[in-house]
């Protein structure tokens, strides 16, 4: 039996046993490293998001139709497919904008994800990057990343808050991670496209949440920032499990162990890009011959 969280005890740790589904899509103890994530994220099975029959219908459109996809702790993986494929529903489902029409969502083995708010969702530590960044343009890099880190947003508390020598060092260590250090005084507003998408990638990180959504994150960039974020992503995967939708093959070739295709909203194909680029029904309805 799983547990459906309250706001006030959404991060509490439970344990009730749940068997895996193996009849369909990945094997959910094959893909992960098995390891438990966050103070009160129960990963106990290795896998981190769980997707079973996911549908969503517009219009008696099916965007997604009997959707299934398990990504493990610690996991890079990459969503690929040709426009229409259901990969930017599949995001607003696993952050909360979408609701799905049936299936079940998991973020580790006890939170729905189908029964909480956007907001929620996030502050149980799934990170979502659009495709073009949001940053606040008027404000530094330093300042940014300051207002991103995870501490109480009320006014009073803003209005009394002081950096600990701890927050400082965070913010540090984020800046070095994105290679922002010598902007960290520059506005926003001011940096090149890849500099923004990389502060953005930033702010999130200074939520530390176990999963990030990365969409298209490469889109834009100059071949030196592209090659920049395939090491940065491959730095952070174990740390965090990333999930990347991208277009680019040359990116997707360079950062991931395991590609899922995605085609009519469903799971055409899985394994490593090799494997998919081989597979026939990828090649006809996405790569083409």
């Amino acid at each position: 039996m799983r547990i459906t969280p309250t706001a006030e005890f959404m991060l509490e740790p439970a344990f009730f046993p749940v068997e895996p589904n193996k009849d369909s899509g990945s094997s959910r103890e094959a893909i992960g490293l098995g390891q438990r994530v966050g103070p009160g994220l129960d990963t106990r099975h290795g896998t981190i998001l769980t997707l079973e029959d996911i549908s969503v219908s517009f219009d008696g459109f099916k965007a997604l139709n009997d959707l299934n996809l398990y990504i493990g702790v610690g996991e890079l993986r990459c969503i690929i497919g040709p426009n229409g494929a259901g990969k930017t529903t599949l995001m607003d489902v696993i952050t909360g904008k979408t609701r799905p029409s049936h299936g079940k969502a998991w973020f580790g083995e006890t939170l729905d994800l189908t029964s909480m708010s956007e907001v929620q969702i996030a502050q149980a530590g799934i990170g979502r990057k659009f495709q073009k960044p949001t940053v606040f343009e008027a404000l530094s890099v330093f300042e940014n990343l300051e207002l991103a880190q995870k501490t109480d947003k009320s006014v009073w508390a803003s209005l009394r808050a002081r950096l600990s020598g701890e927050q400082k060092d965070r913010i540090t260590e984020v800046l070095e991670t994105i290679r922002l250090t010598s902007s960290v005084n520059r506005p926003a507003g001011l940096l090149s496209h890849g500099q923004k998408q990389f502060l953005e990638i930033g702010m999130l990180l200074m939520q530390d949440p176990p999963l990030l959504l990365l969409d298209e994150p490469v889109a834009g960039m100059t071949d030196a920032e592209t090659e920049f974020t395939a090491e940065l992503f491959k730095s952070l995967a174990g740390k965090h499990s990333l999930m990347v939708v991208e277009h680019d093959m040359g990116f997707v070739g360079s950062i991931a162990d395991h590609v899922t295709v995605l085609h009519q909203g469903s799971v055409l194909a899985e394994g490593s890009l090799e494997q998919v680029q081989d597979n026939e029904r990828v090649i006809e309805v996405y790569l083409g011959r």
